[in-house]
């Protein structure tokens, strides 16, 4: 098994996507509501190749015979379920294992074999929301002083109209307060199981529940009703507003895309991370195209844990084809540095604020946290929490209904759909941008919120500071030869530049040298010339490779994101490398900072 991310409605506090394995116990406890504590295993691998080899192509016992003499010897035995958007093959194991012996594994893998470009575990992944179950006035996280979100000057200026925000989560149900803002998504969920709707994969988003018996998700685990948690998340972005009926949503003219990844016991990575890269108009195969690709992306899902490159891979694409990722931070009240995917580079991160503005018990904190955003906390009153759409149904679909849920994953919303006004307001904006101006368009906390990045979000200083940002134009380089060696690589001095080259022999290496300020984030996307594959790395300003991209494919683009989270500026090195196809083939490189 691969870990499963989850929603888990009195998990930790609503609003995050825990990483909670499939098939081992999971323990409730009490904690301002039910905390699942979900033991690390799982029964997925992903292994890939580099982009030639013969496992790459024809992936079985021939070519993947290291692979599965590793397993083997583990007592364990793989067999291959599909490949994934990224190209790299999804492995079953016939049983569950932990994480780190999973982890070991790979690593075994690599070790032996070449030929593998990186093997990891299939993370599972849920959702965490602590609900209250049992209208705008009731709705304070958009309009009270203290700690709203300062809406109704932000709306004389943008509702957000034009622009599509992905709900990346457990899928909709048609609430009549929701359901004209919603597009024609998918369902990236793999297996019947998880899926809850007995198939795999297909063209409808809806949400049938994801409601589980004791000890379904593991030996111990409790009973959980069915959550809901997409429709309570696309809710406070995009309920339909001046309607008179039901709640308002941040950025009423916005669309919602639902792509649907969370199911019974949560997610695996492998199935995110497919609906990520579609989300941003990315393909997949056997998926139809999205023809209404998002440009801004709310992910309220999360585990423990590194970020693993399947799923830093999605973000890098996501983000290169224009996309702001939005993630919550966790509810574990611990560092967001040991939550992923909140601390995977080039996303927003949001801590949860209180009604008071201060840090809600349940957020996590730290230095890769952004901002905070209303989470709510339910401990007191349910009036106190996040409102939103919901259903009644405890397992099937039931009646429309609205709830009061707390967590990060109701913070990170607002900020998805605060995103979304800006992004209307000004359509030029990057990714870059809008992720910057997000950061410091925030007021001060009115109470104590320490490790929640810079402040508390304000979407009306958001909404002006995007009006008046200046149009961003690339500078354009030219390639100067020698540039293969860390003492003679290319400075690039211009914070966005387009870089033209040529790699004139299949050993060639250019390098470019870049500084990259603290707290800022560096994007790197490489446009191969049609005939030819290269691959692109980002090194340490001393050469050690730290993370790369070889996505395979005759004119195949790639991506890397990293962020600078030292207190000062880093140097590092961006290195354009041939992979396959033609020798002496050109390449433009963007670099945005």
């Amino acid at each position: 098994m691969q870990a499963l991310i989850r929603p888990s409605l009195a998990a930790l506090s609503m609003g995050w996507l825990l990483l909670s394995p499939l098939a081992q116990a999971a323990s409730l406890a009490a904690d301002g509501g039910s905390r699942i504590e979900a033991a690390a295993v799982t029964d997925r691998l992903i292994i890939k190749y580099r982009s030639g080899s013969a496992a790459a192509s024809q992936p079985g016992l021939a070519t993947m015979g290291s692979a599965h003499e590793v397993v083997n010897r583990a007592g364990a035995q793989m067999s291959r379920l599909r490949s994934n958007g990224q190209a790299a093959h999804v492995m079953a194991l016939d049983r569950s294992l932990g994480v780190d012996a999973v982890r070991s594994l790979a690593q075994e893998i690599m070790r032996r074999d070449s030929n593998v470009e990186y093997a990891e575990p299939d993370l599972r992944l849920q959702t965490q929301l602590q609900p209250n179950d049992p209208s705008y006035l009731s709705q304070w996280h958009y309009s009270e002083a203290t700690a709203g979100l300062n809406l109704p000057a932000a709306w004389d200026a943008s509702t957000g109209a034009g622009v599509v925000v992905a709900v990346v989560d457990t899928g909709y149900r048609p609430h009549a307060d929701l359901a004209a803002n919603i597009l024609a998504g998918y369902d990236f969920i793999s297996t019947s199981a998880v899926g809850n709707d007995g198939n795999g994969r297909d063209a409808s988003a809806l949400d049938p529940g994801d409601g589980v018996a004791a000890g379904e998700c593991g030996s111990g685990s409790a009973a959980q009703a069915s959550s809901w948690h997409g429709t309570h998340v696309a809710g406070t972005i995009a309920a339909l507003t001046h309607n008179a009926s039901g709640v308002a949503g941040v950025a009423f003219g916005a669309k919602v895309l639902p792509v649907r990844v969370l199911g019974k016991c949560g997610g695996y990575t492998s199935d995110i991370a497919d609906g990520l890269l579609w989300a941003a108009g990315g393909t997949v195969s056997g998926v139809v195209a999205n023809t209404t690709p998002a440009r801004v992306i709310n992910l309220s899902l999360g585990g423990s844990g590194s970020c693993g490159t399947t799923m830093q891979n999605a973000i890098n694409q996501a983000r290169a084809s224009g996309a702001v990722v939005v993630v919550a931070a966790g509810n574990s009240a611990a560092s967001a540095l040991n939550a992923t995917p909140a601390n995977c580079h080039g996303v927003t991160t949001v801590a949860a604020a209180n009604r008071s503005g201060g840090r809600a018990y349940y957020s996590n904190y730290g230095a890769n946290v952004d901002l905070a955003a209303p989470g709510g906390d339910t401990r007191a009153a349910a009036t106190n929490g996040i409102l939103s759409t919901l259903n009644t149904g405890s397992g099937a679909p039931g009646a429309d209904s609205y709830a009061w849920y707390q967590g990060t994953s109701m913070a990170t919303p607002h900020v998805a759909g605060v995103a979304a006004l800006m992004l209307a307001r000004n359509p030029a904006l990057t990714v870059e941008q809008t992720e910057s101006l997000l950061r410091s368009s925030v007021r001060a906390f009115p109470a104590s919120c320490s490790g929640c990045g810079t402040g508390l979000l304000d979407a009306a200083l958001a909404v002006s500071a995007a009006a008046a940002a200046p149009a961003i134009s690339a500078t354009a380089v030219a390639e100067l030869e020698p540039n293969g060696s860390v003492a003679s690589a290319q400075v690039v001095v211009a914070a966005v530049a387009r870089v033209g080259g040529t790699l004139t022999a299949s050993s060639d290496i250019d390098l470019y040298r870049v500084t990259l300020p603290a707290g800022k984030t560096l994007t790197a996307r490489l446009t191969p010339a049609a005939t030819a594959n290269h691959n692109l790395v980002l090194y340490s300003s001393s050469g050690s490779a730290l993370v790369s991209s070889s996505n395979s494919g005759l004119g195949a683009v790639d991506s890397v994101v990293y962020s600078n989270n030292a207190s000062a500026a880093v140097n590092y090195l961006v290195g354009v490398r041939h992979g396959s196809g033609a020798v002496g083939a050109s390449y433009t490189l963007q670099l945005s900072q």
